[in-house]
């Protein structure tokens, strides 16, 4: 069975993510990863995949106590179910303020595992300052971020990630069709 998990985007969604995101248009409208300066791997657009219900994580950083980090191979796709796209609704505000983050002790743990990209349901792994500076470290090791999924839920545990990006340069995000194979 084939899960999209790319979030559809609508007119209204576009206009409310230009008036609290000033990239929204420029390759970060909706389901993107983060390019940087760096150039997405052909290989990377099918991998082994593993997504985590962290739902329940609250108040908090998600961290490495959260999920069973035995499980995540070198190369996969590794991806959070949180449930904040959700529950608060893209473009506002709140969903790029406020948005749950993966500690910095998980990512270097991702990292550490070679996992090829990491997927959140929500605007990114880190928050205001930290979001931009932790892409980067994050691409230096070979590693994209994709942001704003859905429907995660309906493809927690083990799946085929399969992730398309937009083939476009000098852009500093790139929008791409994200579906799961289940």
């Amino acid at each position: 069975m084939l899960v999209d998990i790319t979030l559809k985007i609508t007119p209204k969604m576009t206009k409310d993510a230009q008036g609290n995101l000033k990239k929204a248009l420029v390759g970060h409208l909706g389901t993107h990863f983060d390019v940087m300066n760096k150039e997405f791997p052909l290989e990377y657009t099918r991998r082994q995949g593993i997504v985590f219900d962290v739902s329940g994580v609250r108040n908090r950083d998600i961290d490495i106590t959260d999920i069973d980090l035995g499980a995540i191979e070198s190369h996969m796709f590794v991806a959070f179910f949180t449930g904040y796209i959700d529950e608060v609704p893209y473009g506002s505000k709140e969903y790029f303020s406020s948005h749950p983050a993966l500690s910095n002790i998980l990512i270097d743990a991702l990292l550490a595992k070679n996992v090829s990209i990491i997927g959140v349901d929500c605007a990114g792994v880190r928050n205001g300052k930290e979001h931009t500076s932790m892409d980067q470290h994050c691409a230096d090791h070979g590693v994209f971020i994709v942001e704003n999924l859905c429907d995660l839920k309906a493809v927690i545990g083990r799946c085929v990630i399969n992730t398309y990006p937009m083939n476009y340069a000098e852009m500093t995000g790139l929008p791409c069709r994200v579906v799961a194979e289940v």
